[in-house]
């Protein structure tokens, strides 16, 4: 008689698909000793406050060693935490505490750039015969000395500056203090790729990539050629920068880019449970994004900056969703409507009222994708205004008082608003607590079961009870602004979402019925 192989069991989707995962930016989140500085020991005393959210997991802005002059982003010791934010042993101990809690952890890896106090750099700048030389962008100037070619920082002024050691300028996309590598040469690829290793075997979750399009640029150096007028600025970047006036064609988004992503894709391969999430900022971020995670042989996810943006609209979020899905590839998505580089989405898009924060909540997690909860989010903060002898962010230095940076979304956690600096610290923090936020404390909302917190937590609750909200997929009704509305669907199953962008109630036709939602209201029907 023949035997029958009993079925295989359903493999079960990666963690990360469809998983809410909030972001801390250390500074700011919790300071455990006192000196005015988020730290390590302040945030492993709050794993508990997180993992009650109901998110899956946390993603860690940088705590590696580093000068601090764009806090953290500039590194000159990947695998050394930062004496402000604690010690090696102290990172273990946290990551230990988050596993017992069900929470993953994904660090905030920057493979562009370095440091220029990083030791690789010190030597590479030091002549041109070295043993790392070529391991930073190094070229000649014109020959009226000016640099190589027409390139600009993000920050603003040329992305070139003078060595006198090697009589070269090197390239830095960022801040002068953050020289760009070389990720051309294949020792520098191997270098990275040991860093990232190095984390991973600790037992990390996953890595985010800052900046992951700006890993190679064209190697000829040729200038980008102007933007054209009817042609709308790169995704992130203030009207204002003159950054947003060439087309960037030559200094990132190389072709030559997805090779490495798929060395780096085939490390990972070898933590089958980890993952990688690519920051990408360019002119479509939404198609560069989807470019990364096309095959199996890239990356796992990425987001860019079409939601991270200054207007919301319905249009805006379909339009991105859809632009997505339209790609080559099967790729999966990420989405996020704040984090550290950009105004709090509750000011930026809206009135920054606990209806519209919870609204947008909501909106976040019925999205298709992976998810991104900004640290504050869950309270509804409003963007933070301040003062410019207060101010600490050098984009904002530099572009002041038209753009006033990246500081008014990074103040510290109100935890009580009955307390000295609300909470957050015993000292006077790096940036102040904004006023505004006092009312707004995890404290004052745990005492309010209509807060924004109190909601939060039962969406998120209620959501892990809906596959179809974490894995299924996505199909948009034709309605009029700022009426959204959208069906997820997994395995014949169906959730139909609507939400009113708008402050003023509307009644619309969707789903062949009358609809009729407040202001800033939204339903879901399973």
């Amino acid at each position: 008689m023949m035997q029958t192989k009993p079925p295989s069991p359903p493999e079960r989707p990666p963690w990360w698909r469809g998983a809410v995962i909030y972001q801390v930016y250390p500074r700011s989140f919790a300071d455990g000793d006192g000196d005015g500085v988020g730290d390590l020991e302040g945030l492993r005393a709050r794993l508990g406050y997180i993992a009650g959210l109901g998110v899956d997991g946390i993603w860690l802005s940088p705590v590696f060693k580093s000068p601090m002059a764009d806090f953290g982003y500039d590194v000159e010791d990947y695998r050394a935490i930062d004496p402000l934010f604690g010690t090696l042993e102290a990172f273990d101990t946290l990551l230990a505490d988050a596993h017992r809690l069900g929470l993953r952890v994904i660090v905030d890896l920057v493979l562009s750039h370095t440091s220029e106090r990083h030791p690789w750099f010190l030597e590479s700048r030091e002549s041109r015969d070295n043993p790392r030389a070529d391991w930073y962008v190094w070229a000649e100037p014109r020959p009226d000395g000016t640099p190589p070619n027409n390139w600009l920082s993000v920050f603003g002024g040329p992305a070139w500056s003078w060595e006198p050691r090697r009589g070269q300028y090197y390239l830095h996309n960022f801040l002068t203090a953050q020289p760009d590598l070389n990720l051309h040469t294949p020792a520098v690829q191997d270098a990275v790729l040991a860093e990232l290793e190095f984390w991973l075997a600790r037992g990390v979750d996953g890595c985010r990539l800052d900046v992951a399009n700006y890993y190679l640029h064209d190697p000829l150096l040729r200038s980008n050629p102007p933007r054209r007028c009817q042609e709308r600025p790169a995704d992130g970047v203030p009207d204002i920068s003159p950054y947003g006036r060439q087309q960037h064609i030559f200094d990132k988004s190389r072709p030559e880019n997805l090779g490495f992503l798929r060395r780096l894709r085939a490390l990972f391969d070898h933590y089958p449970d980890s993952v990688t999430v690519a920051e990408v900022h360019d002119d479509d971020s939404v198609a560069r994004a989807a470019e990364y995670v096309a095959a199996p042989d890239l990356l796992h996810t990425a987001y860019g900056f079409s939601l991270l943006g200054p207007k919301l609209s319905a249009t805006l979020i379909r339009d991105s969703l859809e632009a997505f899905a339209a790609q080559p590839g099967t790729g999966w998505p990420s989405w996020a409507f704040s984090n550290h580089d950009v105004p709090r989405a509750v000011s930026r898009w809206g009135d920054g009222s606990p209806a519209f924060a919870k609204l947008l909540v909501a909106l976040l997690g019925c999205l298709r994708g992976t998810l991104f909860l900004y640290q504050g989010e869950e309270l509804g903060l409003p963007e933070a205004d301040i003062p410019r002898e207060q101010l600490q962010d050098p984009f904002g230095k530099a572009l002041w008082p038209v753009f006033k940076g990246r500081d008014g979304c990074r103040t510290p956690m109100p935890w009580d608003g009955a307390l000295p600096h609300a909470g957050f610290s015993a000292a006077a923090p790096w940036l102040p607590v904004a006023e505004e936020h006092r009312a707004r404390s995890v404290a004052d909302q745990e005492r309010d079961a209509d807060s924004v917190l109190a909601f939060t937590r039962r969406f998120l609750s209620w959501r892990r009870g809906q596959p179809a909200l974490r894995l299924g997929d996505i199909a948009f009704a034709d309605t009029p602004e700022p009426l959204l509305a959208f069906s997820r669907t997994l395995d014949g199953k169906s959730v139909r979402c609507a939400f009113n962008l708008g402050a003023a109630p509307i009644t619309a036709s969707c789903w062949g019925e009358s609809l009729t939602l407040a202001g800033h209201g939204w339903v879901s029907v399973p």
